[in-house]
């Protein structure tokens, strides 16, 4: 894994349109959703580092026009131990 990218947005609909953008923007993989709690949603993608920033740039943009965008971050190269603790999300 090149880079770990993540969108979270509050509402379900912006997270599928973010989703739905990033994977047409780029070439990532959605790895998992994350429901955060107070309709706080957040996807996480992996890919090579431009394509996770592409794809990112693109689902924030789609979120904000339809919901409530609440962060959006790349990680490029995380660091091994990341996947330790958050095997469930990043493969």
């Amino acid at each position: 894994m090149s880079a770990l990218g993540m969108i979270e947005t509050k509402g379900l609909v912006g997270l599928i349109v973010a989703a739905d953008a990033c994977v047409k923007a780029a070439k990532v993989e959605i790895l998992s959703r994350a429901k955060i709690g107070s309709a706080l949603t957040t996807i996480f993608v992996r890919g090579d580092v431009a394509s996770c920033q592409n794809a990112c740039e693109a689902g924030a943009k789609a979120a904000s026009q339809i919901g409530e965008l609440v962060a959006v971050h790349v990680i490029p190269q995380p660091d091994t131990q990341l996947k330790d603790h958050w095997s469930e999300i990043i493969e």
